[in-house]
Formats: C-alpha cells, sequence, structure tokens
C-alpha cells in the first residue's frame, strides 16, 4: 500500500486522512481536538494514535502532507487608497493567499484606525495604495502610520512603485519587518497580485507557523504547511481543470460554511455568457476567494441575523410558525455557546435557516452584477464581477451542509432568483457534496499525484 497521510490542523479538530495511492481509496480519517495552546503536536498524535486503532500505521506512510488554520488561520489586514480599486486588489492579494482578512481600510489611517488594526493583532499587515506613478501621499502617509503602531507583524508593501521605498524607509526606521513586491495594480482596473501572493506564503511559512508552534509538524511532514484555504483552492483548480490525464468537472463554485465565516471559491472565467455586454472594473481571477465574516452559524450569528432582519428571516429562511422571540433567544444561545449540536427539531430548523441565508448573501456578494445604462445610442449592459450563471457544479462542504438532512435545499439559496436578475448567481448547477470533508486533503494531494486526487473526488463527492 502506498500510503498518503494528509493533515488538517484546524482551529478546532485536527483532521488525519489516510489515502492508499496504489487502489485510490480513503482508507480510514481520525480527528482529536487542536491543541494550539499547548502544542499542536498532541492533537496530531492522538488523531495517529487512532489511526493505529483502524490499523493504519503512520509510520509507513510514503507521503505526509500538511495544511492548518491553528489560532484562527492566517489572520491580515490589507490597506490601499481607492476602495473599489488599490483596496480591493490588496484584499484579493491577501484573500487568494489563503488568509484572514479582518480589516480592510482605504485612504489616510487615522489614529483610531490604527487601534483598530493594534487590537486585531495581524499576522501580517499588507500595505498597497496608488498605481504606478500614481498617487505617492497615502501610501507614504500609511508606512508612516504604521510605523507607530506597536504590533510585530511583518509588513508588506505591494504599492505604487515610485513610492515604495520611501514607504519601506520609513517603516524600516521604526525597526519594521518590511518586504517590498510588484504593485497589486500597477495600472487602472489591472491586477498584479500573484508577487504579492508569493511573498504573504512565504512569510507565513518563514514566520507564522514556528510563531504557532508547528515547527515539529514541519519537520513531520515532507512539504511546506499550506494555509487550509490554499489547499481548498488549489482542489477547486484542479476538480475544475483537471489534470493532465484526468478531465475536470468544469467550472465550480465550493460553498463552505463554519462557526465563524462562509467562504465561497469559483473556479470560472466570470466572462458575460449574453451578447453585447461590457467588463468594467477590476479584472477577475479565475480562482476567486471570498470570505465573508458576518456569515457564520455560531461566533458571527448575531451580525447574520442582523444583516438579515428578523422579519426577513423568518418569511424566506424557516419554517411558517416560528416566533420572532425563539429565533433570537436561540441565535443569542448559540452565539455563545458556540460549540452547541441542535439536540431537537426546533433547533435543527432555525440552523438549517442561517445556514440558508449564509449561503444566500455569501454567494450573492461573491457573484458579479450586471446593470443597464442608457445613452443617446440606446441601451447597453454593463458587468461588474463575475458572471456565474451558466456554472456547471456547485460543491457543498462544512459540517451544517454535511451533516445535514436536507444539504440541496440550503445550497438552493445561492442560485439565480429571477426577481433579482441583475445577480449573475448559477442558475442550473450540478450539486455535490464534500461528505468526507476531503476538499483540504485533495488540495494537499494534487501537488503530488493531481490524476489521483481527481479519481478521490469523482469517487467520494456525492452528487446531490
Amino acid at each position: 500500500m502506498e500510503l498518503a497521510l494528509l493533515i488538517d490542523i484546524g482551529s478546532t479538530y485536527t483532521k488525519v486522512t489516510a489515502i492508499d495511492l496504489e487502489t485510490v481509496e480513503l482508507k480510514a480519517k481520525a480527528q482529536a481536538a487542536t491543541t494550539v495552546a499547548e502544542d499542536v503536536n498532541i492533537g496530531i498524535n492522538k488523531a495517529l494514535e487512532e489511526l493505529k486503532a483502524m490499523g493504519i500505521d503512520p509510520a509507513k506512510a510514503k507521503h505526509k502532507l500538511a495544511c492548518s488554520s491553528a489560532a484562527g488561520g492566517l489572520k491580515m489586514v490589507a490597506v490601499g487608497l481607492v476602495p473599489e480599486l488599490t483596496t480591493e486588489a490588496a484584499k484579493r492579494a491577501a484573500l487568494g493567499a489563503g488568509a484572514k482578512v479582518g480589516h480592510v481600510f482605504c485612504y489616510e489611517l487615522t489614529d483610531d484606525e490604527l487601534d483598530q488594526i493594534a487590537r486585531y493583532s495581524p499576522d501580517i499587515i499588507l500595505l498597497a495604495g496608488g498605481t504606478d506613478g500614481g498617487n505617492k501621499d497615502v501610501i507614504i502617509h500609511n508606512a508612516e502610520k504604521l510605523a507607530e503602531l506597536k504590533v510585530d507583524a511583518p509588513i508588506i508593501v505591494a504599492g505604487n512603485k515610485t513610492a515604495a521605498s520611501a514607504a519601506e524607509k520609513a517603516l524600516r526606521a521604526a525597526a519594521k519587518e518590511v518586504y517590498v513586491t510588484e504593485n497589486v495594480m500597477p495600472k487602472l482596473e489591472c491586477l498584479n497580485i500573484e508577487p504579492a501572493k508569493k511573498i504573504i506564503r512565504e512569510v507565513f511559512l518563514s514566520k507564522i507557523i514556528y510563531a504557532k508552534g508547528l515547527s515539529k509538524v514541519s519537520n513531520y511532514v515532507d512539504s511546506p504547511i499550506i494555509p487550509t484555504p490554499s489547499a481548498v483552492m488549489k482542489a477547486a483548480e484542479l476538480l475544475a481543470k483537471g489534470s493532465d490525464n484526468e478531465a475536470g468537472y468544469g467550472e465550480i463554485m465550493i460553498v463552505d460554511i463554519g462557526g465563524a465565516t462562509t467562504d465561497v471559491d469559483s473556479a470560472a472565467t466570470g466572462e458575460p455568457t449574453k451578447a453585447g455586454v461590457t467588463l468594467r472594473g477590476l479584472e477577475e481571477p479565475f480562482i476567486k476567494r471570498t470570505v465573508e465574516g458576518d456569515l457564520g452559524m455560531r461566533y458571527s450569528a448575531l451580525a447574520l441575523l442582523e444583516e438579515i432582519g428578523i422579519k426577513n428571516m423568518l418569511k424566506n429562511y424557516l419554517p411558517c410558525g416560528m416566533d420572532e422571540k425563539t429565533l433570537q433567544e436561540y441565535v443569542k444561545k448559540i452565539s455563545i455557546d458556540t460549540d452547541y449540536v441542535p439536540c431537537n427539531e426546533m433547533d435543527k430548523q432555525i440552523d438549517c435557516g442561517i445556514a440558508k441565508a449564509a449561503t444566500d448573501l455569501a454567494v450573492k456578494r461573491h457573484v458579479g452584477r450586471i446593470k443597464t445604462v442608457y445613452s443617446p445610442f440606446g441601451a447597453a449592459y454593463v458587468q461588474h464581477g463575475k458572471d456565474l450563471t451558466k456554472l456547471d457544479f456547485m460543491i457543498a462542504t462544512g459540517g451544517v451542509l454535511i451533516y445535514s438532512e436536507n444539504p440541496k435545499e440550503i445550497l438552493k439559496h445561492g442560485l439565480y432568483d429571477s426577481s433579482r436578475p441583475e445577480v449573475l448567481a448559477p442558475e442550473n448547477p450540478k450539486m455535490l457534496l464534500d461528505e468526507k470533508y476531503l476538499l483540504s486533503s485533495l488540495g494537499l494531494l494534487s501537488e503530488i499525484a493531481p490524476d489521483k486526487a481527481l479519481n478521490l473526488a469523482k469517487k467520494y463527492l456525492k452528487e446531490l
């Protein structure tokens, strides 16, 4: 048996998946509580012992790969100039590198915003702003403000190249750790996020994993540990494009509903599907990730309810007869007891309703918009963002979807709504469920055995 051990060190649980690469089969899965407060290796070793009890000897594994979102994952702050342009470009670079973007700031940083950054205590700060040859003042001002920051976080400068050296000088004068890379938006509406993503991953590997006690794991596995969201994005790309010898699924979307966030990944061009449509705004990457920090099943349930509104929640996502008091009390309870598992039918219905609302809003925020504009020559159509109306597949993952009695009903809330024709959500995709929690493992495996990773997906992703 050619055994591959795939380790996902999550914020709550550490999961170890054993794959037989000769037969391309899932042999066993084990998990234990993540022990990031002590030593993550305690949790990993417990999961490995569980595998041994199932008859799998981890010592005989030929391949060992790992990803991590322990201690909240890779926490980042993005700073830019214009909200819709360089600030958005910086945010996309951070998200594309597998980070959790806690705050995004535009224009000149204020003292209050500096305090917000300090309270968030990010792992990395990405400083952008201005096209090459454009505005220099704002990025230099922001560098000078960040030099005052009482947080020991590496700062990546990825803005106007003519101001980069001045920004770097201001930060180094304050003994900050600084990395300079290419501008995330060198020309208006032109993205260049790959260099920044590369630096973010390098800093993650060299600094963050050691700060969070993962150095022993680095010695145990064969390749560098990557952020778990990066592993999922690798899986999305593989599933969409296929490998050299195995066809992919076509264009896909992954909806991952968690306790704190709802993440959406799409692997699609997003080009207009209707004639006569003009694209505007920032160009869209083939692999796009959005993270909604106010749409979660537990930690952000109160924020989700506030965003949706109680009456709208009762009308559109919950069964008739549910009352406001019951809903409010339940959401308040789960926001405090974040480990709560529904134990009666009423609680299950509310959890399902929260998941439907999270899916609806997260997909709406991820996809593009189309609008009609009028000129002396008549009506024209302008598209911002991705057109995903003709998407081939939607894939559901996350506990509430995996353990739901009807995950398809939840996922349907992310589909195209004829009453909102401007929202370019999927119209009629096939739906799959990641019932074995394999997506991050597939992303890790894609680096060494893409054909087999794709075969595993086709074997274990369940059609709904």
